[in-house]
């Protein structure tokens, strides 16, 4: 592969492509299959622009279900048969016969889980349901989180692993409104959602700590488009919904949703 292919990718990327790059090289040219752990949408469009870079190797992506954000790579040898191959991924179902379990959010299920010592990595999507919750996760940790996992946030709780055909998918929740902006610049739109002064609206994002579709964006006049995922560390995430066109002061509408 290129020797520049670093170019292409945001500096804070470029150990996650090294990695990437190492994966696919060992499939193409060492025959060994690669079953990675779960990779944010980001990471997998970097995954899948570098297998198609090398005729050796081929990729499938699979995070339980179909439509999954969180998603583990198969990566193979270009001549296995990619279909056949298991990604590994195990249903964890955590229920309680205590009633504030209906209270507890996914930041709740997920610190419980990262509090037995596990990476975020190897854990895929999470469904809260008021009675339950859904977990996917890797196969090699699931029988520990099945055993270890007793308690959410002060709530006891029971687990089993189920198969992942019985997942009951949650879609996330949005808490919708409009606004008027005077342009589609980042920095504009992420001060008007999180209520925050232009000026200090610009700080994080120069800083490194926004994400726009899950890819660090350091420009504060970065131009965003209807669909957009923005997230922003310790404000949480959002979607620009719909642009609905300009107001009569000339002003654009749009409809934002923020990630309950």
């Amino acid at each position: 592969m290129s020797s520049n292919i670093h170019s292409h990718f945001h500096p804070d990327e470029r150990p996650f492509v090294d990695k990437a790059l190492e994966w696919i090289e060992h499939a193409a040219y060492a025959h060994k299959l690669r079953i990675t752990d779960f990779l944010d949408p980001r990471q997998a469009v970097i995954v899948d622009s570098l297998v198609r870079r090398e005729s050796g190797a081929q990729v499938r992506f699979d995070g339980g279900y179909e439509g999954a954000e969180r998603q583990r790579a198969v990566i193979a040898p270009s001549y296995l048969a990619l279909e056949e191959l298991e990604a590994d991924i195990r249903l964890l179902s955590i229920r309680s016969e205590d009633t504030r379990i209906a209270q507890l959010q996914h930041g709740d299920f997920l610190g419980a889980l990262l509090g037995l010592g596990v990476k975020r990595d190897k854990i895929g999507d999470i469904h809260v349901h008021p009675e339950f919750c859904h977990c996917l996760a890797a196969g090699e940790i699931a029988e520990f989180l099945h055993m270890q996992m007793n308690q959410v946030h002060r709530v006891q709780v029971t687990t089993e692993l189920l198969p992942t055909d019985r997942l009951q998918i949650k879609q996330p929740e949005l808490e919708q409104f409009g606004l008027t902006v005077a342009s589609m610049r980042l920095d504009g739109i992420v001060s008007d959602v999180y209520r925050l002064s232009r000026a200090k609206a610009q700080i994080p994002i120069k800083a490194g700590k926004c994400r726009v579709n899950w890819k660090v964006e350091e420009d504060p006049s970065a131009q965003l488009r209807e669909g957009d995922v923005i997230s922003l560390q310790g404000f949480g995430r959002c979607k620009l919904i719909e642009v609905e066109g300009l107001s009569r002061s000339g002003r654009i509408r749009i409809k934002v949703g923020k990630y309950i």
